[in-house]
């Protein structure tokens, strides 16, 4: 299947998935421009773009950036407007005024429904999935008391606030049984979070214990027209982002993504984190309703633009698109750190992992997005300074959605 050239729009070009995506359309043949509201970006060096544009910030300035990217539109006469980041929830409330091309965003309402971490769950209880034991807590008085009655039963909790991005502010338990934990000492530990309100509530879910799987999808009206699914070795922390991934041959995380897809008739890009315990049933945790990760391990034959540009076609003739070259990738800078604390495998098992994958920044080809990195570290240090944020919080400072209006 070979589509005619298109003119793409992508949005979040500081992100390694926009990189990635900017250079399966170039090499598909297609015209690739780039609207990105902070200063330094992968993307913006990248000679995989034609063009990119500074917009205004989306968080800060909404109005204003649907209007910026609906000029540009016009202007370039843009086929696809694809978001890759948490932008998407400012482009999907402005999708009235993005009427000149195909924007690659369901309404806002559905994102939010996904990306709230509670209402998330809700909506799969409702639709028959099995999920973690997850209560919504809005309120310092309603915190203390789950925290007293996860202690009271001996149970091991997650907490994490409902809206949130790359496991940041995450308390998981204790690494010891929480029965050996005394009552006191369980209370003390998980003290309310500063903001917990209504507004910017949290989430208790229970914790199961497994292996972490990780899927990108891309959905059409209910049909699953491209997949991956991905391990998650080595992240930022214990609890933090992926920097490594590495596919999987998971039937069962497909099977779960196409039930999910048949019964929502969802239509986009979407990620799916799960545990699985050695039962080998999957627990979803959370919901990603925009670009993840798992594009990383596409290469340009396997066609994945044609998932995006076409994906009626593929509908029809039953196809889904899977990585067919079983790459690894990582994050090189965020990898390197992870070599200090290697957890399961210790330093011989990472050593290898780090030898055997990939840079999704650099390419022999495009190398000047691995020095923007560092750019674009020092821009966000200076921002977590200005805002008193820790560095990856800055990263996102002024894309994030926490539910606003």
């Amino acid at each position: 299947m070979i589509t005619e050239a298109r003119r793409i729009l992508i949005t979040g070009g500081r992100a390694p998935v926009a990189l990635e995506l900017a250079r399966l359309f170039k090499a598909a043949g297609h015209r690739v421009y780039v609207a990105e509201s902070a200063e330094y970006h992968l993307c913006r060096v990248s000679s995989a773009v034609e063009a990119n544009f500074r917009v205004p910030a989306p968080r800060h300035h909404p109005q204003a950036y649907v209007q910026r990217l609906a000029a540009l539109t016009e202007e370039l006469g843009i086929h696809c407007l694809i978001p890759t980041c948490e932008e998407i929830f400012y482009v999907s409330a402005g999708l009235e005024h993005l009427t000149g091309c195909r924007v690659l965003t369901p309404e806002r309402s559905i994102l939010a429904g996904l990306h709230h971490k509670g209402e998330f769950m809700v909506l799969l209880r409702s639709l028959g999935f099995k999920v973690p034991d997850t209560v919504l807590i809005s309120s310092t008085e309603e915190w203390r008391r789950a925290v007293k009655q996860a202690a009271d039963k001996g149970e091991q909790r997650v907490y994490k606030p409902a809206y949130s991005r790359f496991a940041s502010k995450v308390i998981l338990p204790d690494k010891r049984s929480a029965s050996t934990i005394p009552h006191s000492r369980v209370t003390k530990e998980v003290e309310p979070p500063a903001g917990l309100s209504a507004g910017a509530p949290w989430v208790s879910q229970e914790y199961i214990q497994g292996r972490a799987v990780c899927t990108y999808s891309i959905i059409h009206e209910g049909t699953v027209v491209a997949h991956a699914a991905y391990d998650s070795r080595y992240r930022t922390g214990r609890s933090g982002a992926s920097v490594y991934f590495e596919s999987l041959e998971h039937p069962a995380a497909l099977e779960w993504v196409q039930r999910f897809a048949a019964a929502t008739g969802f239509s986009g890009q979407i990620g799916f984190d799960f545990i699985e315990p050695e039962n080998g049933t999957l627990y979803p945790i959370e919901c990603n309703p925009r670009a993840t990760s798992g594009i990383h391990l596409f290469s340009s034959e396997d066609g994945l633009t044609e998932a995006l540009l076409n994906p009626g076609l593929l509908v029809q003739s039953g196809t889904i698109i899977v990585p067919r070259s079983a790459r690894t990738a990582m994050l090189t800078l965020p990898m390197l750190g992870c070599g200090l604390k290697p957890g399961t495998g210790g330093l011989r098992s990472w050593r290898q992992a780090l030898l055997g994958a990939a840079d999704v920044v650099y390419r022999k080809d495009d190398r000047r997005p691995a020095r923007e990195q560092f750019r674009i570290v020092y821009a966000a240090w200076k921002t977590s300074r200005r805002h008193r944020i820790s560095i990856t919080e800055a990263l996102t400072e002024d894309i994030e959605w926490n539910g606003e209006a």
